[in-house]
């Protein structure tokens, strides 16, 4: 298995909200992450990313590992949750914001 996998799973494992996306919170290089970002932060806890952009053995990798083509991505708990159409939508109807929550919750425990 190759490392990059290996850094991906450390990744996914040791942050319980991760979105891979292109460019940072502050400053999303695409139109999807940048919608993905405000979704996320509406829910008012604090994610961790990776810019696939600084990272492109993640960014070859990740679609494979995650058998999802396109980014963002969003993992919650160790899922794939999905990319930007669910992640707004999920936003839209309430999920995401209990989703989150519940992420956060459990690890305060």
């Amino acid at each position: 298995m190759s490392n990059t996998i290996e850094t991906i799973k450390e990744q996914i494992s040791s942050n319980d909200i991760l979105l891979y996306m292109k460019g940072n919170p502050r400053a999303p290089q695409c139109g999807f992450s940048s919608q993905a970002v405000q979704a996320l932060m509406s829910c008012g806890e604090r994610f961790a990313f990776v810019n696939i952009l600084d990272n492109p053995d993640i960014r070859a990798e990740l679609p494979k590992f995650a058998n999802w083509p396109t980014f963002p991505q969003l993992w919650v708990k160790g899922e794939l949750v999905g990319g930007c159409d669910i992640i707004v939508e999920m936003a839209a109807n309430g999920e995401l914001q209990t989703l989150i929550k519940d992420a956060v919750g459990s690890s305060e425990e």
